[in-house]
C-alpha cells in the first residue's frame, strides 16, 4: 500500500513491473500482481452470433477518445468500487499525454458503453469496461481490440481472468512471460487512430 502521490511516471513504472493499481477507499491506492494474466490474442476475439448481429445492425455509434473521463467514471461500481479520485485524475492526465485511450459506444447521443486503458510500448492494458445497454461493452471491447490489431500492438492485457473474459476469447499468460514482453517494449507509446471508419464489421 502506498500513500505517495500517484503520478503518470509511477503508473508507467508499476505496469512495467507487471503490477497494476486499485483504489482502496477514497484516497489510498494498492498495487497488485496476479500469478497469471488474462490476455486477448489480437485476432482472437470470439464473436457470438448475437454480437455479430448487433455489429451489423450498427446499433451503436463507436467513437474513440472523445469522453475518456466519462468512460472511466461510468466504470465505477455502486459498491465494492476500486476506481477512486486519485486514479481518475492520474489516468485522465495520462489520456491528455496521449497514452491513455478509450473506445465508446453511443446511442441517440448517450454514452451507453465503453472500455478504457493505457498503452505501454505495444501493449494495451485494459482497465475496465461498462455497459448501459446489452452488448455495448462487448462492442467497445471488440472495437478497441481491432484498433490495437490495426496499429500493430503485440498484447491486449485484460489483467485477471474471469469466465466472462474467457467466453470472449481471453487466454492465460504467465506473469513472468508477461513482464518479459512488457520490459522489451520501448518507452514511446504507439498511437491509436481515433477514426472508427477503419473498423471492419465481421
Amino acid at each position: 500500500m502506498t500513500e505517495m502521490p500517484i503520478t503518470p511516471w509511477l503508473i508507467d513504472h508499476g505496469y512495467r513491473q507487471g503490477t497494476f493499481p486499485m483504489g482502496e477507499g477514497p484516497r489510498r491506492v494498492e498495487w497488485f500482481a496476479p500469478y497469471e494474466r488474462a490476455v486477448f490474442p489480437l485476432d482472437g476475439f470470439l464473436m457470438s452470433r448475437s454480437l455479430r448481429k448487433t455489429l451489423r445492425q450498427r446499433r451503436f455509434e463507436v467513437r474513440f477518445d472523445t469522453s475518456f473521463e466519462a468512460v472511466m467514471r461510468s466504470c465505477r461500481r455502486p459498491e465494492g468500487n476500486w476506481i477512486n479520485e486519485p486514479l481518475i485524475q492520474v489516468y485522465t492526465e495520462i489520456h491528455r499525454q496521449g497514452w491513455g485511450h478509450c473506445s465508446e459506444c453511443w446511442r441517440e447521443n448517450r454514452l451507453v458503453g465503453g472500455v478504457y486503458g493505457i498503452v505501454i510500448g505495444t501493449v494495451f492494458c485494459a482497465e475496465s469496461m461498462f455497459h448501459r445497454e446489452t452488448d455495448a461493452s462487448k462492442v467497445a471491447l471488440w472495437a478497441m481490440i481491432e484498433k490495437c490489431r490495426e496499429a500493430g500492438f503485440t498484447i491486449f492485457d485484460a489483467q485477471v481472468m474471469s469466465p466472462h473474459l474467457a467466453s470472449l476469447g481471453a487466454v492465460s499468460m504467465s506473469q513472468d512471460e508477461y513482464v518479459r514482453r512488457l520490459q522489451r517494449e520501448g518507452p514511446v507509446p504507439l498511437q491509436i487512430n481515433p477514426d472508427p471508419s477503419t473498423l471492419v464489421i465481421p
